[in-house]
């Protein structure tokens, strides 16, 4: 896809053409909603301001829409003094006898259904009572250290599809309403891993043999589909940063989806195949009066799980879990993280150094190895616990027989653990979620200790044999490079603004990318892309000005 000077979306101009025709089937101003996305933009690339941008169309919206509730940063302010939802008050303007349906009343207020086309006029389902009666809260203006988000290890990334599936499954969504993809590419200069520079790698599981990625909501610390929202049903929450739609509050203007750099929006035509009484998780069966999913949120905003017909979706970063509504022990995981089999998902507190995220985006080449090492599954091969050496070794053991000695030990991979104790900076993990890098660095740490109290790795005859070289940091380092690869870290659309959290390691692609099929077909494992081939050069990102 190419772009040309006319079109200020990132995917392109086809992209931004197939936007403007999907708006032009909504019933709402259609020019509005191209011209508050550009904007948008230009405000995450700091080209137009916060407040220019509610003045240039808070009339317009107005008009439109008969509220402007828009959370830029004065608005937002405003908001909060009043502590009402926009929807409330549209609500209180209506003599209701309170039995009215959700529809109901937005016809009355001249916003109408959210769409045509696939009988999205038609009667929706109610959802939980609260619904419209309250209206949407308002978040505190306090700041947290927390901020969720990712590192994605693309050349760890098999292409199973296992997380795909399990998003699927966790948030009970209609086939073809991905909250994230997976996808192989080639550009000009990548087609798949043979013959590249990996081949210098000993042992490490490169993952499938295409350059792949992996394409989940961004959670943007500067939104722009939320800076065009006018119900804030868009909104980021002030104690984690997820940016989450209310459904009780969309009206399915689609703006959103416009304002998005990424493509990751969806829009639920029809009834979902799950009601909302059967959605899963919906009550906790050892606390029937804990809701889990869709009626719990901050505040009781409704904003997990499948949407209902005529609103916006998107993936959630499983805020049910981050709000300790699924255990204690899923806060600080997601269910795409917990079933990937390679590890390739690191999910966790991005402001948190000590967090899964942010150790596999400072350390790669260290926390990337001590995932392959401690990961469990067949295809890697586990470094051994301080336990399994004490029982194995005996004084007077050379380093030779030392290996044999214990089961599954390599030269290789006790030249990896020494290595990783070399270059370590001690850093114990916390209390915080998602600290399993560093519980697992402490683990090598302990049994590369065991292991010198019968052995002397530090020797220069031990160094050699292990590859260390003189034994110092820059050898360690390098011998850990050999291992596992030195990955470049990039953002998709970082030009852009958005300051989106989700970091990547791997190839970024290049300008002519384009999608490839994968290792594993979509409905290998009972997915589907309704819109492959609309998506397939949209939803990768804008690489050097071009869309793959």
């Amino acid at each position: 896809m190419s772009t040309d000077d006319e079109s200020f979306h990132p995917l392109g101009d086809e992209w931004e053409g197939e936007l403007e025709t999907m708006l032009d089937d909504t019933e709402y101003d259609s020019q509005l909603g191209m011209d508050m996305a550009r904007d948008a933009m230009r405000v995450t690339k700091g080209e137009l301001s916060e407040a220019d941008f509610h003045e240039k169309y808070h009339e317009d919206v107005m008009e439109e829409f008969g509220e402007d509730e828009r959370p830029t940063k004065e608005a937002y302010e405003a908001a909060q003094e009043e502590a009402k939802g926009t929807f409330s008050r549209m609500v209180d303007k209506f003599d209701g006898d309170g039995d009215e349906t959700r529809r109901e009343t937005m016809k009355k207020m001249g916003v109408g259904a959210a769409a045509v086309g696939l009988g999205a006029f038609g009667t929706v389902s109610d959802g939980p009572e609260h619904s419209m009666a309250e209206g949407p809260r308002q978040e505190s203006t306090e700041e947290h250290d927390t901020q969720w988000g990712m590192t994605i290890d693309l050349e760890r990334c098999d292409g199973c599809l296992s997380c795909m599936t399990a998003c699927t499954e966790e948030n009970d969504l209609d086939q073809g309403v991905n909250w994230m993809y997976v996808m192989a590419w080639e550009d000009e200069t990548h087609h798949g891993q043979e013959g590249s520079e990996y081949d210098v790698y000993t042992d490490f599981n490169m993952g499938s043999d295409f350059n792949m990625l992996v394409r989940p909501c961004q959670h943007c610390t500067d939104a722009p589909c939320e800076k065009v929202c006018p119900t804030t049903a868009r909104h980021t929450r002030d104690k984690d940063g997820l940016v989450l739609t209310d459904y009780d509050v969309c009206i399915g203007c689609r703006y959103c989806q416009v304002a998005c750099p990424y493509g990751v929006n969806y829009f639920q035509w029809d009834e979902p195949d799950v009601a909302y009484e059967d959605i899963d998780g919906l009550e906790n069966p050892d606390n029937p009066d804990q809701i889990t999913h869709a009626e719990y949120d901050h505040a009781e905003r409704w904003v997990d799980s499948r949407a209902p017909r005529g609103t916006m979706s998107k993936c959630t970063m499983c805020p049910s879990m981050q709000d300790g509504k699924q255990g204690e022990e899923k806060v600080g995981t997601s269910a795409c993280e917990s079933a990937c089999p390679p590890n390739a998902i690191q999910f966790g507190n991005v402001n948190d150094e000590k967090s899964d995220p942010s150790q596999h985006r400072e350390h790669p080449v260290k926390s990337r190895a001590i995932v392959h090492l401690t990961n469990g599954t067949e295809s890697s091969k586990s470094a051994p616990s301080a336990d399994d050496i004490d029982s194995a070794l005996s004084e007077g053991d050379d380093l030779q027989t030392a290996i044999e000695q214990i089961e599954g030990l390599t030269v290789d991979i006790l030249a990896v653990m020494k290595a990783i104790d070399i270059v370590s900076e001690g850093t114990e993990p916390s209390d915080e979620e998602n600290n399993s890098i560093l519980s697992a660095e402490q683990d090598v740490l302990a049994a590369v200790e065991a292991f010198q109290q019968y052995v002397d790795l530090t020797s220069e005859s031990a160094l050699d044999e292990l590859g260390l070289g003189d034994g110092s940091e820059q050898q360690a380092q390098f011998r850990l490079e050999q291992y596992t690869g030195n990955p470049s870290s990039f953002h998709l659309l970082e030009d852009i603004g958005t300051n989106p959290n989700i970091t990547y390691l791997g190839q970024q692609p290049g300008p002519e990318a384009h999608q490839v099929d994968g290792p594993t077909a979509y409905e290998d494992v009972d997915l589907l892309d309704k819109r492959q081939e609309d998506l397939d050069e949209g939803t990768v990102g804008h690489i050097d000005g071009v869309s793959l």
